[in-house]
């Protein structure tokens, strides 16, 4: 393992995705504990996403007391079919969700017919459960969460809001082997905002791959501001990039 430290966030760099996901599962497991030092239960927030897919399914080699943990995902589309494997919910209760005994797992719903009371409703989840941990990734776009470039705020006054999907976003969807083709990508979703994802003690980044190397570079380099919105990792002392050797790839004679 490489470890190298350019600016908050403590980036870790390992040889393989699969050392990576072990790595930032070890990592969870320890925060979770830690957390639980001292109150009953630890809430958690988790990305959906193919990056996250080597950390997931470390998770399941750790002693982590899943009882004890609030669970919650971070965004969800709007108006796609219920059953539909790239709903987030689905994403994540394929391969967590339905696996541990948590001791409560809480959805967004982007397919309800008043969309702004779904947001009120998870907001106030989410203040009655203030995050202790979220584990995200970062999106070819600089995106954390749905907060596209366009509509990142890092004084957001919402919790969780209703954003239009910029093209780049779209098309990664597509990148990634999630959609057959742009047109089947929805446009809108639900999505925590970034001061919200910001409140959280802990923050588990996992990027990997070497279509996320000009995003971590970026992340790590450009003016922290809305047009990259994962700059403003570097303002949380918190905060563990992890990568693999793809995605750390611009960044290595730093």
């Amino acid at each position: 393992m490489k470890k190298k430290e350019l600016s908050m966030p403590e980036l870790r760099v390992y040889k393989s995705r699969k050392l990576m996901g072990a790595a930032a599962a070890s990592r969870l497991a320890i925060e979770i504990n830690a957390v639980l030092k001292n109150k009953d239960s630890v809430n958690i927030v988790f990305a959906a996403a193919p990056s996250q897919n080597e950390f997931l399914s470390a998770l399941f080699y750790e002693d982590i007391k899943w009882e004890h943990v609030n669970a919650f995902h971070m965004d969800e589309y709007i108006n796609l079919d219920e059953n539909a494997t790239q709903r987030f919910g689905n994403f994540l209760k394929e391969r967590i969700f339905d696996k541990f005994n948590f001791k409560s797992v809480n959805y967004l719903n982007g397919n309800v017919d008043d969309v702004q009371s779904e947001c009120k409703r998870y907001s106030r989840l989410l203040e009655n459960h203030p995050i202790d941990i979220v584990c995200m990734g970062i999106g070819e776009n600089g995106h954390l969460a749905f907060n596209d470039p366009p509509v990142a705020n890092f004084s957001d006054p919402e919790i969780v809001k209703v954003v239009t999907l910029d093209l780049p976003c779209r098309q990664q969807q597509v990148n990634d082997g999630c959609f057959a083709s742009l047109d089947d990508v929805p446009t809108q979703a639900l999505t925590l905002t970034i001061p919200v994802l910001m409140s959280a003690k802990i923050i588990n980044c996992v990027v990997p791959g070497q279509a996320k190397a000009q995003a971590v570079l970026n992340t790590l380099t450009k003016p922290i501001c809305s047009d990259f919105p994962s700059t403003v990792l570097r303002k949380h002392n918190g905060a563990v990039l992890f990568l693999d050797t793809d995605s750390s790839k611009y960044i290595q004679s730093c």
